[in-house]
């Protein structure tokens, strides 16, 4: 770290190892890390990692702010038009489930589950449908993808920038186009996706993960020529399959 001119700060810096939690005490530089002391979850950019990667404790806390800003949110409906309503629900709410979801690709289902749960409440509030009425029709009807496909969007879109140099080199390198063979493959635009040992999170690596999605997806929608036309064609795709029309 000295080499970089980087040093830690013991008030401020968190340590998280990934891994077997059995790890000597190591040094860095000038600093020396006592893993005794080294947290089983830390936050980044807002976001709690969790050293299994499993986003429970970063998912409670969406859910728990989410469901205090729709009570919120409640008090002022009758004072607000429906679409200046529906506005406030996608800064309050969609704004939370939406920031940083790419990193949530791979999680069980019961967590995707409770995410869905609070844009279903969020749904419900502005249209005014009760508990006991299905939700699907509603989500349908308000043209909102449901939390599991608002996680692909968002992988998808990272591809797309990633080849078509609209995103950093870190990235892009990691999206690599199949070599060019005289295969039928040959023309369907498709990314090499790497081998990977451990399925619980090798698999849920970018370089992983998004080249399985993107493989996936039509030809046309791959080859659209700018974002917004990739965008929109990607949007209609994955609501038709999230409601099956």
């Amino acid at each position: 770290m000295s080499l970089n001119f980087l040093k830690l700060n013991e008030s401020k810096t968190e340590i998280i190892v990934f891994g077997s939690s059995d790890v000597p005490n190591t040094h860095h530089g000038n600093s020396s890390v006592l893993f005794s002391s080294v947290k089983s979850c830390v936050k980044n950019l807002g976001v709690l990692f969790d050293s299994a990667l499993k986003f429970d404790r970063q998912i409670n806390l969406v859910v728990k702010s989410c469901f205090y800003q729709l009570r919120a949110l409640a008090k002022v409906k009758t004072f607000l038009s429906f679409k200046h309503f529906e506005t406030a629900i996608h800064a309050f709410i969609s704004f939370r489930l939406d920031y940083c979801n790419s990193l949530y690709l791979g999680i069980n289902s019961s967590s995707i589950s409770r995410l869905q749960m609070v844009q279903n409440a969020a749904a419900r509030l502005l249209t005014g449908v009760r508990k006991h009425e299905h939700i699907t029709s509603v989500l349908r009807s308000l043209h909102w993808l449901p939390v599991r496909f608002r996680i692909d969007f968002k992988v998808l879109m990272l591809v797309f920038k990633c080849l078509n140099g609209l995103a950093p080199s870190y990235l892009s390198d990691l999206c690599e186009y199949h070599p060019e063979r005289t295969l039928r493959s040959a023309n369907q635009s498709l990314l090499t996706v790497p081998k990977s040992k451990l399925k619980s999170r090798g698999d849920r690596a970018f370089a992983i993960a998004a080249p399985k999605l993107w493989n996936k997806l039509p030809i046309h929608i791959k080859t659209a020529p700018t974002l917004h036309i990739f965008k929109s064609k990607l949007k209609t795709y994955l609501f038709n399959i999230a409601y099956d029309s």
